[in-house]
């Protein structure tokens, strides 16, 4: 979810290492260097940044390199974090042009106060909206956490022309079975930790210090467990909370907001183009989970990096990217 305080067939990401350096894809590499290097190449491409006018406001927008492949557009987690994350996708950009965009409401878009704007279909729309003003008519679809749960929703819901693949990246597709795998994961913590989560929810006392400390021993183990570098272009770039607690919960466990029901679990085979699963080994968004989505489509793949979380595109980039690169490759490929 990404809390803004914070043919068919399964793929080892491992497996990809002949598609990009092997000091890169090392399992020894250092994930903050490894971020480093892969976030520098976002200035060597051209680029372009601006504002777009969607229902409720207007939101920013950043494209990367001019490739003449299909452009990727990428869609941010929470409801309420940011784009930032994307500028990782910049090693693609010499193949194709990558854009990104703040939703409304966060980061470098319009901060309306609105709290009626906070809605699915809106952020629906405001996909469509991007779209056109961008002439985006054909495009490749990613969608990382929050933003899977809108590319679901997108593909399903509207029917667009033109969405030559998607990528559900850590993604949620249904609140109740998110929930249950959390649940699970929960079980897995150390019996004081859980003790402490179990009491303070009881007694409706989430904002005390042992709860928040409990709650980071979870995201520490399931959202981040690797280091990762500091992206000099989202630095002073924030969520908003607002936006995550309303639609979402107080945290990535417990969700008591306008999304407690949503599923698209039972519809995920009405997405007909080809589409990638791709999560971290310990991700909150469960691989065995995104497994069983993914044998209901009729073309679709997972990709699992080792030893990766939630944050899996900023831990293990250069995996991250070569297994995204591979599949875009193979979606592009002519057909005999």
């Amino acid at each position: 979810m990404n809390s803004p305080c914070l043919v068919s067939r399964v793929v080892v990401a491992s497996a990809l290492a002949a598609t990009c350096g092997l000091a890169a894809c090392s399992p020894k590499a250092d994930a903050a260097t490894d971020s480093a290097l892969v976030a520098a190449a976002s200035d060597t491409f051209p680029s372009q940044e601006g504002l777009i006018d969607v229902p409720g406001g207007k939101v920013w927008y950043r494209k990367i390199g001019n490739g003449p492949g299909i452009p990727l557009l990428a869609m941010h987690g929470g409801p309420g974090g940011t784009s930032c994350s994307f500028e990782v996708l910049a090693p693609l950009a010499s193949e194709r042009p990558i854009i990104f965009y703040d939703q409304l409401g966060s980061g470098r878009s319009e901060h309306p106060t609105d709290t009626t704007l906070w809605n699915f279909p809106r952020f629906v729309q405001e996909v469509d909206a991007v779209r056109r003003a961008l002439k985006l008519d054909s495009i490749h679809l990613l969608g990382h956490s929050w933003g899977g749960s809108l590319a679901a929703e997108y593909m399903i819901a509207t029917k667009p022309t033109g969405v030559k693949s998607v990528i559900f990246s850590s993604p949620l597709i249904s609140t109740p079975r998110w929930i249950a795998d959390a649940d699970s994961l929960r079980d897995q913590l150390p019996e004081s930790i859980q003790k402490v989560l179990d009491e303070n929810e009881k007694a409706g006392t989430l904002n005390s210090p042992a709860y928040a400390a409990a709650t980071d021993s979870f995201y520490a183990r399931h959202v981040k467990r690797l280091p990762t570098a500091a992206l000099a272009r989202c630095s002073g770039v924030r969520g908003n909370d607002t936006i995550y607690r309303q639609m979402w919960g107080p945290t990535e466990f417990l969700s008591n907001g306008s999304l407690k029901s949503w599923t698209r679990s039972a519809d995920m085979d009405e997405i007909t183009a080809p589409t990638l699963f791709i999560a971290g080994e310990f991700d909150e968004a469960r691989p065995t989970t995104l497994e069983e989505f993914r044998k209901t489509m009729r073309d679709a793949r997972l990709v699992v990096i080792p030893g990766g979380a939630h944050a899996a595109m900023r831990e293990k980039p250069a995996e991250y990217v070569a297994a995204v690169r591979a599949f875009l490759a193979e979606v592009e490929k002519p057909k005999r």
